[in-house]
């Protein structure tokens, strides 16, 4: 799918096909807003015009317009009323004052929040009527086209739009939709993970030098060996475990270097950081 939708921009408009392509609106201009906006540009779904960002910082704004072309603005309420579709990526914190900000702008729009932690109850109450919102926890490979997301649709959401936004993380990595009570475990584990996974590449690197390799070479062996890894993973369906031990001969080196992991309590510590990341999701929600 992602190869068919990089061909043609994402109409995202209550209009007819043959209309011009909808705009996106982006409330706050943070890494992750970011990220979506150069995984949709790099993904061809959408020219730099048709994108506007906002957020307080008019140095923040001058670098993504410097970057990517797109359009800024210091006003959120400018940003609600130019976009058909509205992004939502302020600090957790600093939402309710932005709902408050915008709520008279949004009309019949639909909001797609990527605050982490603010759970759709709480968006609902701060537009203080009924609206269509959609929370999404997408990740930071969606900067390469390599995300992950997770949509939990509001109350009133249709299929259609949900397609319509599934589509346009469908570009930039792989989708899925479940329910919000999810979303805390997600932001844990696909949200936290890839700084998991960069502590992992380094380390990986780091033996490579101590066994006698350049830096540079250890780096970029350690993260192409992630990657190819990862994507078994994907491609085969196998559980992780075979996979594992089908690199891992009887009296090899792999199971020698596992024994070294199993010894240092590697799985568990992976366990503990994904669940403390989601614990902290859920304490960012009540705040």
């Amino acid at each position: 799918m992602r190869d068919r939708l990089k061909k043609k921009e994402i109409q995202i408009s209550k209009t007819s096909k043959s209309s011009k392509i909808a705009q996106i609106a982006f409330l706050g201009s943070g890494n992750m807003s970011e990220a979506m906006i150069k995984g949709v540009l790099d993904a061809g779904l959408f020219k730099a015009s048709a994108l506007l960002a906002s957020d307080t910082s008019a140095e923040r704004l001058e670098t993504l317009h410097a970057r990517y072309g797109i359009r800024t603005t210091p006003s959120n309420r400018e940003a609600v009323r130019t976009g058909a579709l509205v992004f939502l990526g302020v600090k957790p914190a600093v939402v309710d004052d932005v709902l408050a900000e915008i709520k008279s702008e949004l009309g019949d729009k639909t909001l797609v929040s990527i605050a982490a932690g603010v759970p759709l109850q709480r968006l609902a109450a701060g537009l203080m009527r009924e609206a269509r919102i959609i929370r999404a926890m997408p990740n930071a490979p969606a900067q390469v086209q390599r995300g992950a997301t997770v949509l939990a649709p509001g109350k009133g959401v249709g299929k259609k739009v949900i397609k319509q936004v599934r589509d346009l993380f469908d570009a930039i990595g792989l989708t899925w939709v479940l329910d919000e009570a999810y979303l805390d475990a997600v932001t844990g584990l696909s949200g936290s993970g890839p700084a998991f996974v960069f502590v992992m590449i380094e380390a990986l690197a780091d033996g490579g030098v101590k066994a006698g390799l350049p830096r540079q070479v250890a780096t970029s062996l350690a993260a192409q060996t992630v990657l190819g890894a990862a994507q078994m993973v994907l491609e085969t369906g196998l559980h992780p475990a075979q996979l594992k031990d089908f690199v891992a001969s009887p009296a090899g080196t792999t199971i020698a270097g596992l024994h070294q992991l199993e010894k240092g309590k590697v799985r568990s510590a992976f366990i503990a950081a994904v669940e403390a990341a989601a614990q902290r999701a859920k304490i960012l929600g009540k705040e």
